[in-house]
């Protein structure tokens, strides 16, 4: 099977924001998305990588046009969406938008979108023509029961058709491929798409967060420069995380050089989330040139381990997943834990969150994840 895709995209792990995790459908508007491009760019988010401002379902018009074109919503997004990419790339950003393969989108099966035949399904060269037109320069390709409605499509065939089509636009467009792990995409989505979902949705909460990481194991041959496992987005800075699970979540997703796309209301974080959404240590390993997954090493009672291979050394991660905090100690090149060798670190080792050399013992809180980086 021929790669499709241009490999060259998405060299590292993508970077941006999307709209669905704080505003899904009906508080999606032009203001929120402009107000959200400013803030990318005055809280530093763009400075750090964020480059993609992706809009999500729920910016189209209730049905196409005449000529069956997609457009935007005029009650939310009165001026289009051409003005609208031109004012996400007047500020640096990249621009990615929504669409799906079937006759709906998901916003029309779960949300009650009162909108009809929104899906790409006999419009795939006329919706790539469409974006193209507008700058677009991502898109989230998402299944939705894209089968349903005689369509015959299946999961691999849908993409690839998109993936073709988008190959012959002229334009160099990211595809993120969004069919929730169904159909094992890792073994496939690399021809097709620069990033593919392992997946269900994410939701802001501990125990969501425990569930697709644990979902990453054995994915980890799959990702390299070019195509990347996706745990899907970010819920760093919403209600339902505290600071230390919040923490521990997009070191997670550093380890598995998962895409990061912020889910949050960045107009209005509070400076601790833009401390770590932006923080140079964890993202200098997500976006490591050597674009090698890490992985889980060991699971002993509560505690994780993770390795990480990068270009100029290792990174370890260790996660309390229990809620008794423990102690780790630092003895003969190697990190322990109840007496037992947890892994081996460098000489060098740091910590990447505050930077401090690892040495001596380390106190996890309940729910916390220490990152230890070395030569």
């Amino acid at each position: 099977m021929p790669v499709i895709k241009d490999h060259t995209l998405a060299p590292t792990p993508p970077m941006g924001w999307n709209s669905w995790n704080r505003f899904r459908c009906y508080g999606l508007s032009e203001e929120v998305v402009l107000g959200t491009a400013d803030a990318m760019v005055e809280s530093g988010m763009l400075a750090a990588g964020y480059d993609y401002l992706v809009i999500d379902d729920c910016w189209q018009d209730l049905e196409r046009g005449a000529d069956g074109e997609l457009r935007s919503n005029p009650e939310r997004f009165p001026r289009g969406m051409k003005w609208l990419g031109e004012q996400i790339h007047a500020r640096g950003l990249k621009f990615g938008l929504y669409l799906s393969p079937g006759r709906k989108t998901c916003a029309m099966i779960y949300d009650q979108y009162p909108a009809r035949e929104l899906g790409s399904f006999g419009h795939e060269e006329q919706d790539i023509e469409t974006l193209v037109s507008w700058g677009v320069d991502y898109l989230k390709y998402d299944w939705c029961q894209a089968n349903r409605g005689g369509t015959g499509l299946t999961y691999a065939g849908a993409f690839e058709h998109m993936a073709t089509v988008i190959a012959g636009a002229g334009r160099p467009i990211v595809m993120s491929i969004s069919e929730y792990g169904k159909s094992k995409p890792w073994t496939w989505a690399g021809d097709y798409g620069h990033m593919w979902r392992t997946t269900g949705d994410i939701g802001a909460s501990w125990g969501s967060v425990m569930r697709l990481v644990d979902r990453q194991h054995g994915l980890a041959p799959f990702a390299g420069p070019g195509g990347w496992n996706d745990p899907d987005m970010l819920e760093v800075g919403n209600d339902g995380l505290s600071a230390i699970e919040s923490r521990s979540h997009f070191m997670l997703w550093a380890m598995l050089a998962a895409p990061l796309m912020a889910g949050n209301d960045i107009r209005e974080m509070d400076a601790s989330t833009v401390q770590l959404l932006t923080h140079p240590g964890i993202l200098g390993v997500s976006q490591d040139a050597l674009g090698r997954q890490g992985e889980r090493i060991l699971r002993t009672g509560k505690v994780d381990v993770w390795r990480r291979e990068l270009s100029d050394g290792v990174a370890i991660g260790v996660l309390n997943r229990g809620r008794k905090p423990i102690e780790l100690s630092i003895a003969d090149g190697a990190l322990i834990h109840d007496g037992k060798t947890l892994a081996a670190l460098p000489d060098d080792a740091r910590d990447v969150w505050t930077g401090a050399p690892a040495t001596g013992s380390l106190s996890l809180r309940p729910r916390e994840m220490v990152l230890l980086r070395g030569t």
